[in-house]
């Protein structure tokens, strides 16, 4: 009898990764996660990696097969040879070849894609956007990152880069980004560029409470004061909330999908944001593309980019 087949999934944070034994049905049958610490260094950081996965074989039954590791990490990178081109949250990660240095301390071969593209995947087969065969992903957290499903197969682009909402420009010579441009929608939508207005608020003398909340501000916080009635809080989540729509609207118009799935810290911002998102697509897209739109919180949390490597090294062979 043949074994049942499994993948290990990985997903690489800046400030943690997490590590999964998985099924094609998205079940977990062993599951941790590990502070990255990435300043000691990408060596360091895949020996930790590869120690995890190691503990993690332990639990594999004896009538099953791990037949390879799938790795989300921050881009851009070449998901074909598995390189990381450049992590700002990684120092020191520039042109690693992360495939073949993880499959060298570990035995198994090693997937490698962006994290946010295989969220999407996550989140079409086993979450928000299953049972379409067209939807986006895009998460809003720190940064803005996204990952476009067309017709059932995940839109990767002739470099590897397709999904890359974070970075379109919807306010020309707008606020700094920290891809070194201006006026993305990471930079005026993101839990950063809120805590940035935030600060700039205090700064400037409005009159908000944010002024005695703990320092530094987070997009938490000004969350928690929109919630409290703070008038300034509440001016900067509908902002923030208008520009993804911008972004958001660009894509109804781009890919007509079936379902934007949204995930990503910012989302737990509440009914306010998410009411405010909706109103600002709303106001711009065509009516064609109003008739049946969807707008959704995702489904799988933090393990949608975990569970899409997993199926990317699971679809490489038919199952058992």
């Amino acid at each position: 009898m043949t074994n049942k087949r499994l993948a290990v999934g990985v997903d690489l944070g800046g400030t943690r990764f997490r590590v999964a034994l998985c099924d094609r049905q998205g079940q977990r049958l062993a599951r941790a996660e590990y502070p990255t610490r990435p300043d000691t260094g990408p060596q360091m950081v895949l020996d930790r990696i590869a120690g995890a996965i190691h503990n993690l074989l332990q639990a594999v039954p004896v009538d099953h097969q791990v037949v390879g590791i799938g790795l989300a990490a921050p881009g851009p990178l070449d998901p074909w040879r598995g390189v990381i081109y450049t992590a700002p949250n990684l120092p020191g990660w520039d042109n690693l070849p992360l495939a073949d240095e993880l499959a060298a301390r570990c035995g198994l071969p090693v997937r490698v894609g962006n994290d946010a593209n295989l969220a999407a995947v996550g989140e079409h087969r086993l979450g928000a956007g299953r049972g379409t065969t067209d939807m986006i992903y895009v998460t809003v957290s720190t940064g803005v990152g996204g990952g476009v499903i067309a017709n059932g197969q995940l839109l990767l682009g002739v470099h590897g880069g397709a999904g890359e909402i974070g970075h379109t420009v919807i306010v020309p010579n707008g606020p700094p980004c920290n891809c070194g441009k201006r006026g993305c929608v990471e930079a005026l939508a993101s839990g950063t560029a809120i805590a940035r207005r935030a600060t700039e608020a205090v700064a400037a003398g409005y009159a908000t409470a944010l002024a005695r909340y703990p320092q530094p501000l987070t997009a938490e916080l000004v969350d928690a004061a929109a919630d409290e009635g703070d008038t300034v809080a509440q001016a900067i989540i509908d902002d923030a909330a208008h520009a993804l729509g911008i972004g958001l609207t660009n894509l109804l118009h781009l890919f007509d999908p079936a379902a934007i799935v949204v995930g990503g810290g910012v989302t737990r911002s509440g009914e306010r944001w998410w009411r405010e998102l909706r109103a600002e697509i709303e106001r711009r897209a065509l009516p064609f593309y109003l008739r049946d739109y969807r707008v959704v919180p995702a489904a799988l949390g933090d393990d949608a980019g975990l569970l899409g490597a997993a199926l990317q090294v699971l679809d490489e062979g038919a199952e058992a």
